[in-house]
Order: C-alpha cells, then sequence, then structure tokens
C-alpha cells in the first residue's frame, strides 16, 4: 500500500512540474528583420484611390436626376 502511495505522489509531482521545467528548457528569440515590407508603403495611395473613386461614383449616382418614368404592366 505505502508503493502504491509513494509511485502516485511521485507521478503527481512529475506531472505538476513538467510544464515549469519545459518552460525553462526552452528560450524564444526573435529573428532578425532584414527590411520593412514594399507593399505597405504603397497600399495607403490604393486605399486612397479607392476611396476617392467610390466618393466620384457616389456623387454622380446620387446626382444622377430620377427621370426615368416607370411604366407598369397594369
Amino acid at each position: 500500500m505505502t508503493f502504491r502511495n509513494i509511485a502516485m505522489a511521485t507521478a503527481a509531482l512529475s506531472l505538476a512540474a513538467s510544464p515549469a521545467i519545459a518552460e525553462s528548457a526552452f528560450e524564444r528569440t526573435i529573428a532578425p528583420v532584414e527590411g520593412e515590407s514594399e507593399v505597405a508603403g504603397g497600399s495607403t495611395l490604393l486605399i486612397a484611390l479607392l476611396a476617392a473613386a467610390a466618393v466620384v461614383a457616389g456623387v454622380i449616382v446620387i446626382a444622377d436626376g430620377d427621370d426615368d418614368d416607370s411604366v407598369s404592366a397594369g
């Protein structure tokens, strides 16, 4: 009976200690950055152009008169 209790205590202790041991065994290192992405600089210009085009399209749709006479089949 005491051997069983000792084995269970040892197993519980090893399960409780394993995350702390694993965390201290590995240290993370940061990869060096060689340069900035070229896409990031041009994306703001692209977004600005798309926004301007959307505003112009919205103004055209709103300014276009509703002169269409609807024809009903009735």
